[in-house]
């Protein structure tokens, strides 16, 4: 499986993030960041200094940056809204839901340090609702890159979407997935990373990695598997969805994020109701409040690795729930 995972330097998606922003400011004038005190976290202190007439700072008020960047972007800007995922989609939740969604200006609401990237702060600080949260509300696409190509597309499209988009980043160096080639990345569209007969497995964001190690520990047990890095929760590829499960005989969603609300069970819910019943599970953080430690500690404590993903994977498969 290591062959499947490219060797090119790679870093954190946020870092990428800011350093296409600064790439599509440098031709377009309307490209505005706004911040809630949070340039340095969002590695945004460099985007400033090149375009100081292009960013916002509205300091620690989630509420109020997102009602500035509404006001832009219904003056035609193309505004980023960036603000750690935990405080941006509980604090300012309403103002998403009312003068983004509701108004339908084309925000692109950027949460980062997302899921449990800020590790030993604890739960208060670890943003476990937001796909729950925003997939809940019409009218905004919900989006979490694996990899730093991903990343970088999603940038891209997001600025020349005339329609709310949520984009969800770490913290941690992502490795590329895989050679992208001539590749098209589209809102809506999972990207198969690598296909088998077996089981499929499906992550989003900063799981997608550990799923693919997943597939190689499977490989070395005869077990092919299936992995999709389906980065938009909302709208779900469903055709996608529905064409790999009907080809392998179990299926693992794995999301850093809350079991209840996230990507499993937007998928659960799709494959049921359209008569699609395979062994399935559900990877992610449980209902209680997260243990304390770095993100890799977490991961591990919940079983987001690779052994954890691989046993699960297996376990299905022998029809053992």
């Amino acid at each position: 499986m290591g062959e499947q995972i490219s060797t090119l330097p790679y870093k954190a998606n946020l870092e990428v993030y800011s350093e296409t922003l600064q790439r599509l400011a440098e031709t377009d004038r309307n490209i505005i960041a706004v911040t809630s005190d949070s340039r340095g976290s969002g590695k945004l202190v460099p985007f400033g200094k090149k375009y100081p007439d292009q960013i916002v700072e509205v300091g620690i008020a989630e509420q109020n940056l997102v009602g500035v960047a509404a006001g832009l972007a219904s003056c035609g800007k193309k505004v980023f809204a960036t603000s750690p995922a935990c405080f941006l989609t509980a604090r300012a939740l309403e103002q998403i839901k009312n003068d983004v969604a509701y108004s339908n200006n084309p925000v692109n609401v950027i949460g980062i340090s997302a899921g449990v990237s800020y590790g030993a702060l604890g739960s208060t600080h670890h943003s476990l609702h937001d796909y729950a949260a925003l997939r809940a509300i019409n009218n905004i696409t919900v989006v979490a890159p694996a990899d730093n190509w991903e990343t970088a597309r999603a940038i891209e499209l997001a600025a020349a979407t005339a329609e709310p988009v949520y984009l969800r980043f770490g913290k941690k160096p992502m490795p590329l997935l895989k050679e992208a080639g001539d590749e098209v990345f589209e809102f809506g569209k999972g990207r198969v990373i690598v296909e088998g007969s077996d089981v499929l497995i499906i992550g989003c964001g900063e799981t997608v990695y550990p799923a693919l190690e997943a597939a190689g520990l499977l490989k070395e047990r005869g077990i092919a598997a299936t992995v999709v890095s389906m980065h938009t929760i909302k709208p779900l590829d469903t055709a996608l969805l529905a064409r790999l499960a009907a080809a392998t005989k179990a299926i693992v969603t794995v999301e850093e994020h809350s079991v209840y609300g996230g990507l499993g069970e937007a998928c659960a819910a799709y494959l049921l109701q359209h008569g699609i019943c395979k062994p399935f599970e559900i990877m992610g953080i449980p209902d209680e409040y997260t243990v304390t430690g770095s993100q890799n500690e977490i991961f591990d404590h919940y079983f987001i690795n690779k052994k954890g993903i691989s046993d699960i994977a297996e376990r299905l498969l022998k029809n053992k729930y």
